[in-house]
């Protein structure tokens, strides 16, 4: 039988559906979701099997104008997720211009298949759509444009089928149980800092890391139990007050929040542990960026 596997890069702006896409393809929820810009940070590696074929979709951090050496080490995920890929998931939404001329070049001279997904259509019409798609048809006129709604799940077997007509002949490039290239760690720390930029506004989010310092299984009684403990950094003694809140009220219920949602993840009782620590500048610190994994060791 004829093997196909291949790297999907999804690439697009902030927020327009990106990491609600690769985990309703995946069918597990990896990538962090929020109403908010910038909360894809890595590129995060779903992986979806077949017995003819293995998908391997990166999910990269929204194309934006870096401001940050974070901003920087973003941006280099998503041109990381362009080198290897095998096929090009652009995703945009009715209305949004892309303006990013160095990335639609890039994608035009790659020789690599090029899908055009076009989503949160459900929530336009027809003429709306075509209005988009002949749009998009000038843009890259070698690219499968295809209207889709992530959340919705419209067309989404569509799509399916055409990165599988599109993928080239290989084995698979991971065993075929595995679901992400990734550890419980780094997922752990993911829902933490989802939590936070749920729970929090204006600047913290943006301000915030977590780190996962322990991750041991016990035994509570009868009962396993997965004790965590994890820091979240910001970059000001006033952040880290507001993260605490008053009595600490703030940082209790980020806890919960966060041990509920890895609870459900882990299917397992979590003792979940929060310190909150400031490390100035963080964003701009290679060393700090090194060791939160935005940037690699030499």
């Amino acid at each position: 039988m004829e093997h196909k596997a291949g790297f999907v890069a999804i690439i697009g702006y902030p927020n327009v559906g990106k990491s609600t896409l690769m985990n309703a393809l995946v069918g597990q929820r990896l990538s962090v979701i929020t109403h908010k810009a910038q909360t894809t940070r890595h590129r995060i590696k779903g992986i979806v099997n077949g017995d003819d074929f293995q998908i391997v979709y990166s999910d990269t951090p929204g194309i934006m104008k870096p401001g940050y050496m974070l901003h920087r080490s973003m941006m280099s995920a998503v041109f990381a997720a362009l080198s290897d890929a095998d096929v090009i998931l652009l995703m945009t939404e009715p209305g949004v211009d892309f303006r990013e001329e160095e990335i639609l070049e890039k994608i035009r001279t790659t020789g690599l298949p090029v899908i055009l997904a076009i989503n949160k259509t459900d929530k336009k019409n027809e003429t709306e759509i075509l209005t988009e798609t002949a749009k998009w048809s000038t843009i890259l006129p070698d690219a499968a444009i295809l209207p889709v709604s992530a959340l919705k799940r419209l067309n989404l077997d569509l799509l399916l089928s055409t990165i599988l007509e599109k993928l080239p002949v290989s084995p698979p490039y991971f065993p075929k149980e595995d679901l992400t290239d990734l550890s419980e760690r780094f997922f752990v720390s993911e829902i933490i800092r989802e939590k936070i930029l749920l729970n929090y506004s204006e600047e913290i989010p943006y301000h915030a890391e977590v780190t996962v310092n322990e991750f041991k299984e016990k035994k509570k009684g009868e009962e396993d139990i997965v004790y965590i403990q994890a820091t979240i950094y910001v970059a000001r003694e006033s952040q880290k007050a507001i993260i605490l809140g008053k009595g600490g009220a703030a940082i209790k219920k980020l806890g919960t929040d966060a041990r509920k949602e890895i609870e459900t993840f882990l299917g397992t009782k979590v003792f979940l542990e929060l310190t909150v620590k400031v490390e100035k500048n963080w964003r701009e610190n290679e060393r700090s960026l090194k060791r939160f994994g935005y940037l690699t060791e030499e």
